[in-house]
C-alpha cells in the first residue's frame, strides 16, 4: 500500500524513467547470456592457470560439418557441437563421424524455431527432450550441455532448463560467422583480446567458418594455446 502510494506521487516522466529502465535491464538479461539474468550459465572460465580455450559449433550438422572436422582432425583439435535435433535426424551419419572423432555433442532443441524464444515452458521442455533422444537415438549418448538459440533466455526457458537439468552453455567470443561476410573481420572479432578460459561460438553451417577456423587454429597454435571440450574446460559431465 505504501509502494503503491509512493508510485502514485511520482511524476509522469520518473514512471516513464524507470519503465524504459526496466526495459533496457530486461532487454539486456534477454539477450546477453553472459548477463545470468534468468539462469546461471557457463560463458568462459576466466580463473583457469592453462592457456585453454574451447571452441564451439551451433547449428549443425550440416554438409559443411564435414569440413569442419576435416580441419579439426589436422590440427589435432576437439571441440564441442551443439547440435538441432532435427538436423541429427537428417545427418546421422555426420553425428556419428563427431563423435567417432573425439569431439563432444550438445542439445541446441529440437527445431531451433525462429520464435523459439516465445515458447511457453512445456513446449520448451519438449524441445530440449526431443533432441536429447534424436542424439541418444543416433549416439547412444544423453547430452547435459545445452545451448539456447540464439544465446537468448527468459523465464519459461529457466523454468524448462530446471526441470530438464541441462547444464547451459554460453560463450564470451561471438563470431558473428553467420551476418559478416568478411573472414578477416571474423578472425579479428575472436582473437582480440583473446584470454585463457574464454569460450568461442561458431557455426559449422557456413563455409566461411571452415577457413576462419584453420586461421584461428594455426593463431592459437603460434600463442600456445591448447583447445579443449567444454567438459574439459569447465571440468563437468557431458553426458548422462
Amino acid at each position: 500500500m505504501i509502494t503503491a502510494i509512493s508510485f502514485n506521487k511520482l511524476p509522469i516522466w520518473s514512471l516513464l524513467v524507470l519503465l524504459l529502465l526496466w526495459f533496457v535491464i530486461t532487454a539486456y538479461g534477454v539477450t546477453q547470456i553472459t548477463s545470468g539474468y534468468f539462469l546461471e550459465s557457463l560463458c568462459s572460465y576466466p580463473a583457469i592457470k592453462e592457456k585453454k580455450i574451447a571452441i564451439t559449433f551451433d547449428d549443425g550438422p550440416d554438409e559443411s560439418t564435414l569440413s569442419i572436422l576435416e580441419v579439426l582432425e589436422k590440427y589435432n583439435v576437439r571441440s564441442t557441437f551443439f547440435c538441432i535435433g532435427k538436423q541429427v535426424d537428417d545427418y546421422p551419419h555426420i553425428v556419428k563421424k563427431i563423435i567417432e572423432k573425439g569431439h563432444i555433442i550438445g542439445n541446441h532443441t529440437y527445431s531451433h524455431s525462429k520464435l523459439i524464444d516465445l515458447y511457453g515452458t512445456k513446449k520448451f521442455v519438449k524441445e530440449i527432450i526431443d533432441a536429447d533422444d534424436s542424439i541418444k537415438n543416433t549416439t547412444g549418448k544423453i547430452p547435459l550441455l545445452f545451448r539456447p538459440p540464439y544465446g537468448v533466455t527468459n523465464p519459461n526457458i529457466a523454468k524448462a532448463v530446471k526441470k530438464t537439468g541441462h547444464k547451459v552453455i554460453g560463450w564470451n567470443k561471438r563470431s558473428f560467422d553467420t551476418t559478416i561476410p568478411s573472414e578477416k573481420v571474423i578472425l579479428k572479432r575472436i582473437t582480440k583480446n583473446l584470454k585463457p578460459g574464454d569460450v568461442i561460438l561458431l557455426h559449422d553451417t557456413k563455409m566461411i567458418t571452415v577457413t576462419v577456423l584453420e586461421q584461428l587454429l594455426l593463431f592459437l597454435q603460434k600463442n600456445n594455446y591448447t583447445t579443449v571440450t567444454i567438459d574439459e574446460l569447465f571440468s563437468i559431465q557431458a553426458y548422462a
